[in-house]
């Protein structure tokens, strides 16, 4: 079996690491640089660079801070936000990421999912997924009754948004999931709208939709407060990854302290 995955992400604004609770009232948690340090040191799988305003202020990312980064690290590296076509790809490779997630412009032009991975392969290209659950309406629930028992979990729908969490898009989650998987995306990186930086837990009922949906690995982003959360994301929910911020950043836990203690649970992980 694969070991987890346990990943650090590093949301940006203005230079800065930032984090929010569902994407708002972000706060300041220090300098990308010595931060991502930090995760390196503690040996994390991977660390995701985000930059959260790119795509939103229709500006390039942040290109000379990815350089930076890279330069200090010596982990696998993904780098997102403000990708709007094949030479920022290009651009971001050549930067040191190893990875590159692409959000709004995949769901824009999902054909640049296809040409991506065609140039560069579909282990360098993640599409990045957020989505929020649309609540249904006391009718839907009422017909969904009808045709199954199970019908609380079978008529949940998450819609699909961009630009930083700020539009909704007219996709379904899981659909959205499936199409860029069979257009040649080589992760999905799924983040819960509605369970981010609230400590709450993942949400293991999209995570686990979306890992049934696809044959390709999952991260489950969204909703880390205590280790008991990353145990149930990689056994509920089949995650192929965690991916968390508040956590980390704020020396909740380390790193290790995580891997160990799912060690002990008896989930593979790297130590």
């Amino acid at each position: 079996m694969l070991a987890k995955r346990i990943i650090p992400c590093l949301d940006i604004k203005e230079n800065r690491v930032v984090k929010g609770v569902k994407f708002l009232r972000l706060k300041d948690a220090g300098d990308p640089v010595e931060v991502a340090k930090i995760y390196d040191a503690q040996q994390a799988d991977e660390l995701v660079f985000l930059d959260i305003t790119a795509s939103y202020e229709k500006r390039k990312i942040l290109i000379d801070l990815v350089e930076q980064i890279a330069l200090n690290i010596f982990m696998p590296f993904t780098v997102g936000g403000g990708v709007r076509d094949i030479n920022d790809i290009r651009d971001l490779l050549n930067a040191g990421a190893e990875k590159v997630s692409i959000n709004t412009a995949a769901v824009k032009y999902p054909g640049l999912i296809s040409e991506a991975s065609r140039r560069f392969g579909s282990q360098c290209i993640v599409v990045a997924i957020d989505a929020k659950l649309v609540r249904s309406s006391e009718a839907e629930v009422q017909s969904n009754k009808l045709r199954t028992s199970n019908y609380e979990h079978r008529i949940k729908k998450w819609q699909v948004y961009i630009n930083g969490g700020r539009t909704a898009a007219d996709l379904d989650a899981i659909q959205w999931a499936k199409k860029a998987a069979r257009l040649g995306a080589g992760e999905i990186l799924l983040t819960s709208m509605d369970y981010d930086g609230t400590k709450d837990g993942f949400d293991t009922d999209l995570t686990r939709e979306v890992v049934d949906a696809v044959n390709i690995p999952v991260i489950a982003s969204g909703g880390a407060g205590k280790l008991e959360h990353f145990y149930e994301a990689f056994t509920l929910a089949k995650a192929d990854a965690c991916l968390a911020a508040s956590i980390f950043h704020y020396q909740e836990y380390t790193i290790k302290q995580a891997k160990e203690y799912l060690k002990e649970k008896g989930i593979p992980v790297r130590l």
